[in-house]
């Protein structure tokens, strides 16, 4: 069984952000060698997320408005004593840091509206993604 471990990085600009990585996750996939197997995305970050879903300007908006819904910040959270970032732990948390996908003829297997974003809840900040691909 091969393992192709590959990390990039990113620069968010806002401290709320969608960013799609999908591009760079097939790139990877595809230079892993892999034909079959699975695909690990990961954000090694406590404060961002890995989600998945359509990549249309609309929905990309309703999804940031429902998260600044459901964790506003200084909300009155235990954590903000420390750092006044509580809100973006509880993204990370709630959203999931990690995705994985099956991988077919070197190609990751996703829906025709499904594209991989990596989700920035405490930035601006320099990010790291991690994508290892298993398989054969």
């Amino acid at each position: 069984m091969k393992v192709f471990f590959h990390e990039f990085s990113l620069s968010t600009s806002k401290r709320l952000e969608i960013v799609d990585i999908t591009d760079k996750v097939e790139e990877a996939v595809l230079k892993s060698g892999v034909k079959n197997g699975l695909c690990l995305i990961h954000a090694a970050h406590a404060t961002a997320a890995i989600v998945v879903n359509e990549n249309e300007f609309g929905l990309i908006q309703d999804i940031l408005k429902k998260i600044e819904e459901e964790f506003p910040i200084g909300a009155g959270y235990q954590h903000d004593r420390i750092d006044d970032n509580a809100h973006a732990h509880l993204i990370s948390t709630f959203l999931s840091s990690s995705k994985i996908f099956p991988v077919k003829g070197s190609r990751i297997v996703r829906g025709t509206w499904q594209n991989i974003f990596f989700v920035e809840a405490d930035g601006p900040r320099r990010r790291r993604i991690i994508v290892e691909v298993l398989g054969e």
